[in-house]
């Protein structure tokens, strides 16, 4: 019975495997290259990305230079972004931007990538539960407002233009509210001086922030416990000029 038993959960098995990829699904040797990457691509279009990504690549490596080696490429871009391997999805991006410097593509790469720098930066954990951590490092963020903005100067006509300018209003204000938090971090640790220089950033780079006020707020009270009079006179004026209806003055 044992043995039986043991016979029986390797048939299962085996039929598991078997049924993991439909016939449909194999990659014929004999097919021509615009049969495998409809193939490759009525899989992307289901949405089974990792499954694409394996026949993608099957594609690329039988068929490197072919008419739609260039549109694989960017299939495997896509898919590798929202299979969530994104230090795929960067390389690949890298690999076609220095394979492909005059492509009219290039709009829709660079586009992925300051998606993809976003994603990288992302954290489901804290985005849920609404934390925000004064030493989260959003360098990816950064680079991903760097990506928009090489779009937007190199192609300011693209269909991607509105929806990267509307995200780099938004990566601002992120930027901009990490400085807070992070000026917030040192005034109430008593570090004055980090905490005025994080508000002088903010009001410097993002000057069309809502976030200013604060920014110049966090100044004022950093440079008078700082005893500088001067600093914190010239801070107040401004903070009085730009928001007159700031609790200061009320």
């Amino acid at each position: 019975m044992k043995l039986k038993f043991i016979l029986i959960a390797l048939l299962a098995v085996t039929l598991t495997a078997c049924a993991g990829k439909p016939k449909d699904e194999q990659i014929n040797p004999n097919q021509t290259a615009q049969g495998m990457y409809q193939q490759a691509k009525d899989v992307l279009d289901a949405g089974l990305y990792n499954r694409a990504i394996e026949l993608l690549k099957a594609v690329e490596s039988r068929h490197p230079f072919g008419p739609i080696a260039r549109q694989v490429q960017l299939d495997l871009i896509y898919a590798y972004h929202q299979a969530g391997n994104l230090p795929q999805a960067l390389a690949t991006i890298d690999r076609f931007i220095r394979l492909n410097p005059n492509q009219p593509d290039l709009d829709y790469v660079y586009y992925m990538r300051g998606l993809t720098n976003l994603k990288a930066d992302e954290n489901a954990f804290q985005e849920f539960f609404g934390i925000e951590r004064s030493d989260r490092d959003l360098s990816s963020t950064r680079q991903a407002f760097d990506d928009f903005r090489i779009l937007l100067n190199n192609y300011p006509e693209s269909k991607y233009a509105a929806d990267a300018r509307a995200r780099m209003v938004a990566i601002k204000d992120n930027l901009a509210r990490h400085e807070l938090l992070v000026a917030d971090y040192y005034l109430r640790r008593g570090a004055f001086l980090a905490a005025a220089n994080r508000g002088k950033y903010v009001v410097e780079f993002y000057r069309d922030s809502p976030l200013v006020e604060q920014a110049l707020e966090i100044m004022v009270e950093s440079y008078d416990k700082l005893g500088l009079d001067k600093l914190r006179s010239d801070t107040e004026q401004v903070l009085r000029l730009n928001f007159p209806q700031n609790r200061r003055f009320r």
